[in-house]
């Protein structure tokens, strides 16, 4: 190794060891104040984080009203205008109750972003409406249905004579399901009318969890007719929790 080799090695090692001299100097001179400013930052955390925790347990109770009313379903907006503060800060409480609960959140371009938690009761809610229908006990297809789905054919002019009584009428204005009829999969669904959740959700070739997310969305509707098959739109009952068809 060449002399000015050695040299610039003992340049570069200066060059380094002045900035760390400098600032073992500084820490030695000013540790204490910097292990204050420390101290206070974390009590200032701590005390910030107590705030915090104090805050959310006063917004519980409105928080586990919300869920009740909307079954579940609750946007920062909704929590924001029922508790009078401002959105990013109830958006902030919702992120820490869904990583605390598993909920699931749900972004969509028209509405705010919305968080989903289940409790016990909308679990039963969603198990009741998904039971087969196989195990209700088979009924005729009603009217309702019937009128919707395959208006009876007409009767030819040159055919129609006056019925002898009231069961000759009603056996002509109401004639019975052909075996075709009945295999159509829509109206063996519709035999009560309407469908329940899984039904629904197999018509729309969608899962279940999304007709439970949707249903009560302004647009459910529109959403429905565009997946139906046969461009029918559909409408959720709270009060039976079944889906009926729109008529146009």
């Amino acid at each position: 190794m060449s002399e000015k080799t050695i040299e610039n090695y003992g340049k570069a090692f200066l060059v380094l060891i002045l900035p760390i001299s400098f600032l073992i100097v500084f820490l030695v001179n000013t540790w204490k104040i910097l292990l204050v400013i420390l101290l206070l930052l974390m009590v200032f955390n701590l005390w910030q984080q107590y705030r915090w925790e104090k805050w959310c347990n006063q917004v519980n109770p409105l928080f586990y009203q919300l869920i009740q009313e909307n079954q579940g379903k609750i946007t920062p907006m909704d929590l924001a205008i029922k508790g009078n503060f401002s959105g990013q800060v109830a958006k902030r409480y919702l992120d820490g109750k869904a990583k605390e609960f598993g909920a699931s959140v749900l972004d969509s371009e028209t509405e705010d972003q919305s968080y989903y938690f289940i409790t016990a009761s909308i679990l039963g809610d969603i198990l009741d409406s998904s039971e087969s229908v196989e195990k209700l006990p088979a009924q005729p297809v009603t009217k309702v249905a019937r009128s919707f789905l395959a208006p009876p054919p007409s009767i030819p002019q040159e055919e129609k004579t006056e019925p002898e009584s009231k069961s000759e009428l009603e056996s002509e204005s109401l004639p019975e399901p052909t075996h075709e009829e009945v295999k159509k999969p829509l109206e063996e669904q519709l035999v009560f009318g309407s469908l329940i959740q899984s039904e629904l959700a197999k018509r729309l070739n969608v899962y279940s969890s999304t007709v439970y997310k949707r249903r009560n969305d302004p647009d459910f509707a529109e959403w429905s007719r565009s997946r139906d098959p046969d461009g029918i739109a559909w409408s959720y009952s709270r009060r039976s929790k079944e889906f009926f068809p729109v008529e146009k």
